[in-house]
């Protein structure tokens, strides 16, 4: 790992000194210096991904996609919403509304002894040894994140804001970050707290966040491709997670068990495995929340029984978007400002 440690160092070096620091002076933030070089790190790592995303899945998606593109305004919305995240835009807010809350709550129970658990130092000689820390900081937050993902869906208040993430009926791999703010932020100081308790380096913590953010980007991308029986039970599929994304099965299966026997929803993509006749409400139909919450490992969807690995490709979106309800189709919003102004609507009961 050292040779791209040093290579990312040295890139990093060269961005802060050739475009960030002289910003930053110019505009009279000198003694920001130190918070501007760590932010740098966080505008590189976006950079990559994002040419990851152009180089890689890009392609990848138009050579085998799952349906044709439709909606290009709504891709566009995502793709703000990617570009807000990843250039920084999004952890520039965090630094200068949660950051100081975090540090001064952290540094108070270090100044009372409360110590952080190291996890290098569980098996000396083995797990100090910094890829094997890596992949174990991995597990664990992935873990941390299952449960999180399972709350956004369990609690109704929290799913209000969620659901704007699952309202994207044209999935690409611009969608992950296509969340409310408020969501973002709750997961986000979930994640810092964990951090901080189990004592993660700050670099391993820019290496964990930045290889999830693109495994994610990939698993929503508009993409017909599965790991096959064995790979499917070891990495999160775009396959796997869009069976989550879809209408009535992922996110709803409670209002899908009175659909017993409607066979697949009107519009599906063609499975390319499996009973066309299959029935949505066989999966989880007694489970709240609905199937397949992996972030990066579908073990916890095995653990806890809400893995679904049919092989189905199915359109995503809500229910309440294409079955009128007591106040007809609900509406998500369509920019950025509207999708984050009918979240905090719905978090209060108003949409």
């Amino acid at each position: 790992m050292e040779p791209l440690t040093d290579l990312f160092g040295a890139a990093q070096q060269w961005l802060f000194e050739t475009v960030v620091q002289p910003l930053v002076f110019a505009a009279g933030l000198g003694g920001w210096v130190e918070d501007a070089f760590v932010g740098t790190g966080w505008l590189l790592v976006g950079l990559v991904q994002i040419a990851v995303m152009l180089l890689v899945i890009g392609p990848l998606q138009r050579l085998r996609p799952v349906e044709p593109v439709r909606d290009r305004a709504a891709i566009r919305t995502d793709i703000l919403y990617t570009l807000v995240h990843r250039l920084g835009l999004f952890r520039l807010a965090l630094f200068f509304t949660l950051e100081p809350w975090t540090d001064s709550l952290f540094g108070w129970l270090r100044v009372a002894g409360l110590p952080a658990w190291q996890l290098d130092d569980l098996w000396p000689g083995v797990t100090d040894v910094p890829w094997v820390s890596l992949l174990l900081y991995l597990v664990l937050f992935d873990f941390v994140d299952y449960w999180i993902h399972r709350g956004q869906h369990g609690m109704r208040w929290w799913w209000s804001l969620h659901a704007l993430h699952h309202s994207q009926r044209q999935m690409t791999m611009w969608s992950d970050n296509r969340n409310h703010l408020l969501d973002d932020l709750l997961r986000d100081a979930i994640l810092v707290v964990v951090a901080q308790l189990v004592g993660v380096g700050p670099g391993q913590f820019v290496a964990i966040v930045a290889l999830t953010q693109l495994s994610e980007n990939f698993h929503h991308a508009n993409l017909r491709l599965w790991f096959g029986r064995v790979g499917e039970r070891l990495w999160v599929s775009p396959r796997f997670h869009r069976r989550h994304h879809g209408i009535g099965i992922g996110h709803e299966a409670q209002q899908a068990r009175r659909r017993r026997a409607a066979g697949p929803l009107q519009g599906a993509a063609a499975p390319s495995a499996g009973s066309a006749a299959h029935d949505v409400a066989s999966v989880g139909a007694n489970r709240l929340g609905g199937v397949n919450f992996g972030v990066l490992l579908p073990w916890w969807d095995m653990l806890f029984g809400t893995a679904d690995f049919t092989l189905r490709y199915d359109p995503t979106g809500i229910r309440d978007q294409v079955e009128p309800g007591p106040r007809g189709l609900r509406d998500y919003g369509r920019g950025f400002w509207s999708q984050q102004w009918r979240g905090l609507l719905r978090l209060f009961g108003r949409a």
